[in-house]
């Protein structure tokens, strides 16, 4: 479609797992043509082996027939075009090659050193394609870092502090429950994919754009500053309120949780209007910010014994009357099927290749929305080596006995 941003685009993928494939599939829904490029040896991309599966039968915990596919492929691997291709087998490197020769980005996640080891390394790249944007996501940067240099998701967790953000001070450090290193570094490496193909307009030079999992997540944790509430004598972790913020936190309610921010004396006042309590918004306790973080404590067991014995209908109602912030706490299931989202198409339906809409799933679409251009995440994952015919004859010009002999020797 030539309604998309990145219409006429190609990018070459030769990334696995999660932070690589998320990266692509963004790439995918705006517009881009991606060739994600599958081991055939090893089964392809890691993600085609994760439980749980959907097919025929719905889902399952465990594949059951050959055309079961894993939710994360169903997931991650939309908009893709899927070509086998062993880049071990000496064989490969010409295929490689062309590939790559017309191609406007590439993206790789491989540890560091294994692009020099196989022969696809910037440098390398970069003598056949000079305009070519080369993409790297790796837990610790091109250059490694700690260790093997390997990285997953609660080791950047663990290494960037952030684990040490959430849950109550005398507890042990909490894992995020998203894979938040996994998510954080695709977008950063798509900002900066999409910046040097604007540079390279101008320059007629691609360049290496270089994301680190523990760079991007720990970045985002020096946005908040905790070094400096340490100094000053505020807590770091709060568990579930933010006594700097009073009033603000998740509070229970008599069905349910709901997340209140009142940081300003006009929500704050607002609150105590809500809870029955107008008199207080002129105590000397709680009438201006400082104070209220002074007694943040009482004010907060305050607003959550009033909020305990209520549904939380009438306590959204009473503060959203007051025009203070306030939700409900939602579980995934039932966030992911919010007709907004879903209108706005930031959540869409998963469907099987073959057998539609056999499960109720949602995923992930493109959460931008533009005036002038189209976005979306329609087309379904592919199966292992499905488009070799297509990329490998149609686009690259290949015989049938070259692709012939490239199956034969075990390339593709």
């Amino acid at each position: 479609m030539t309604d998309q941003p990145l219409a006429g685009r190609t990018v070459v993928d030769l990334t696995t797992a999660l932070a690589g494939p998320y990266a692509t599939l963004l790439l995918a829904g705006l517009g881009a043509t991606v060739i994600k490029v599958e081991n055939p040896a090893t089964g392809g991309d890691s993600s085609r082996n994760n439980a749980p599966y959907v097919g025929r039968d719905g889902l399952n915990l465990a594949r059951r027939y050959d055309d079961d596919l894993s939710v994360s492929m169903l997931l991650r691997g939309r908009n893709k075009l899927s070509v086998t291709l062993d880049l071990k087998n000496p064989r490969s490197r010409a295929v490689f090659t062309d590939l790559v020769r017309d191609a406007d980005i590439l993206v790789e996640n491989y540890s560091p050193g294994v692009t020099d080891r196989l022969g696809i390394s910037y440098e390398r790249v970069r003598e056949i394609n000079p305009r070519l944007v080369y993409t790297s996501i790796s837990g610790f940067g091109a250059q490694g870092g700690p260790g093997s240099g390997k990285a997953m998701d609660s080791i950047i967790q663990a290494l960037s502090g952030v684990m040490m953000t959430a849950g109550e001070p005398d507890e042990g450090p909490v894992r995020f429950g998203l894979p938040i290193g996994d998510l954080l570094a695709p977008l950063f490496a798509v900002v900066g994919t999409v910046s040097a193909l604007l540079q390279a307009e101008h320059t007629g030079e691609g360049q290496h754009v270089d994301v680190s999992m523990l760079g991007a997540l720990t970045s985002l944790v020096a946005c908040e500053p905790f070094d400096a509430f340490e100094a000053v004598g505020l807590p770091q972790r709060t568990g579930s309120m933010v006594p700097r913020l009073a009033p603000f936190g998740i509070l229970p309610a008599l069905d349910g949780y709901l997340a209140l921010c009142a940081p300003t004396d006009a929500f704050a006042h607002g609150v105590l209007r809500a809870i029955g309590r107008p008199d207080l918004a002129d105590d000397d306790r709680y009438r201006t910010r400082d104070q209220r973080v002074r007694a943040a404590d009482e004010l907060h067991e305050l607003i959550r014994e009033w909020c305990r014995v209520r549904p939380l209908a009438e306590i959204l109602a009473a503060f959203t009357a007051e025009g203070v912030p306030a939700a409900e706490v939602r579980e995934p299931r039932e966030a992911v099927r919010d007709p907004l989202v879903l209108a706005r198409e930031e959540v869409v339906p998963l469907t099987h290749p073959r057998h539609g809409a056999v499960a109720d799933l949602a995923g992930t679409g493109v959460p931008i929305r533009f005036s002038g251009a189209r976005v979306a995440l329609d087309r379904p994952a592919p199966g292992l080596g499905e488009h070799n015919e297509h990329v490998y004859r149609e686009l690259l010009g290949y015989t049938e006995q070259q692709v012939a002999d490239l199956v034969a020797e075990a390339v593709i």
